[in-house]
Order: C-alpha cells, then structure tokens, then sequence
C-alpha cells in the first residue's frame, strides 16, 4: 500500500509550526524529508511526522535542537521508551501546573470576598518553584565560563539595573515586531541590525557573546517553550522564529 505523502505547508498546519522552522531543521539535519517532488518541493511521510513529534516534545521540555538532534539519530533509540519517559515528565510537568492555577484561583477568591474572607497564605505560593529554574541553568550551563560570569556580573545588579535591561530588551523586541509585521525578511540589513543590538544586549549585562553563541541562543529560544512564550508576548505571535532567523544570519554575516 503507498504511504501517504505530505507537503511542507500541510506539515506545518499539522503541527502548528512555521514553513521557515522546517525549513531550518531540514539544512540543519534535524528533519531531513524523506522525499522530493520531481520540482524539488520537500515531502513528508508518516515517519518524518513521528520524528517530528519527537522532535516538537523535545522542545516543550526545553532541550536545545542539537542536544534532540543526537538523540534521535542515536542507533540505540528506542521511540516507545522515549515516548514513556515523556509521558511520565509531561505529567509532572502538568501536575506543577495544575498546582499554579489552584493558586491563582486562590488569589481571586480572596479578591472576590473582598476582605470578607479568609486567605491562606501558603495557597497563594503552591506550585512556585524559583529554585527550580536556578537549578536548570546549574545543571545545563554551570561550570561554564559564560554561566560563571553571568552569575558573578547579576550577583550586583540592583532593581534599578534590572529596568535598565528590560527597557533596552523591550526596545529590541518592538523593533524586531516592527520590521516581523512589516514584512522584512529576517535575513536582511535591518532584521540583522536588530539581531546584532540583541547579541550586544546580551554580551554587556551576561556574558561575552560572539556570534556563534548567539546563533546558538537562537536554537535555545525556539526550543524551549518559555523563551518563545516570553519573546512572543514581547512582540507578538511569530517574533521568536523571526528574531532567531536574524540572529542566525547576523552570525553568518
């Protein structure tokens, strides 16, 4: 029986991503179609879209694309133990969630009594975990000279100096929204200007960062999921895939 067969557009409806990350991960050899069209258009089949889930879950779990790239080209993986160990961190992960939101309705209900109730205060934080993000960096970055400096230059920071830096962030993000809606390709002069003001943003208050880091940030932003919410909301829906394709030819220029 012929398999079926999927163009890049349906793909990406599919799976609710952009024709421009396809496009990507197949130069970068994350997704490579299994097939061409004799005019050389990609065509997905059912096993380019298995690898693609694997590859879209990887990213909710915020691994970066090479560290997913490995993984699944590893001829020791195994798609069912995968898809067992994914399960079992999606739930926790919707479990932490699940706690948040109990907390906020916590907080509305108090708003809602009006101060004619009484609130608990160890329901307002249930579910918050600041430590474990600090321990995520620890564990992906730490020992590194880049996550060392960061650590020595933040240590100092005042809240002053932090709306400092989400003012000159705000700023990058609105212009790279600007040129994104006015339909600016991502890889010219203008898109990569914003890109390179990024990659100073980032060397003057973390660490030193040459492009090759910066383009490798980019993979960052678009594979983990509370990057591309953070970005988006600066900007608008689209302006991760958009500010990393920029930073990506910023680096090449």
């Amino acid at each position: 029986m012929k398999r079926r067969t999927y163009q890049v557009k349906e793909v990406a409806a599919l799976a609710g991503v952009s024709v421009r990350a396809l496009h990507h991960w197949d130069e970068i050899g994350l997704l490579v179609p299994r097939a061409r069209t004799e005019a050389g258009y990609r065509l997905y089949d059912d096993e380019d879209l298995l690898r693609l889930q694997q590859i879209l879950v990887g990213r909710e779990l915020g691994l970066p694309l090479e560290e997913i790239r490995r993984s699944l080209d590893d001829p020791r993986f195994d798609r069912r133990a995968a898809l067992r160990a994914q399960r079992r961190e999606l739930e926790t992960r919707a479990a932490h969630t699940a706690a948040m939101i109990r907390a906020v309705d916590h907080a509305l209900a108090a708003l809602d009594a009006e101060g004619g109730g009484t609130m608990d205060a160890e329901k307002l934080f249930e579910g918050f975990d600041h430590g474990r993000h600090e321990a995520e960096a620890e564990r992906r970055w730490g020992g590194t000279p880049a996550f060392e400096e960061s650590r020595r230059r933040t240590r100092r920071y005042t809240p002053d100096d932090w709306r400092r830096h989400a003012a000159e962030q705000a700023a990058v993000y609105a212009d790279a929204a600007a040129l994104m809606k006015a339909g600016a390709a991502p890889g010219g002069p203008p898109a990569m200007d914003v890109a390179e003001r990024h990659r100073l943003l980032v060397d003057r208050w973390f660490y030193p960062c040459p492009p090759a880091m910066h383009a490798g940030l980019a993979d960052l932003y678009e594979a983990d999921p509370r990057f591309a919410a953070s970005i988006d909301a600066a900007g608008g829906a689209g302006l991760t895939p958009f500010l990393a394709a920029a930073i990506r030819a910023n680096a090449r220029r």
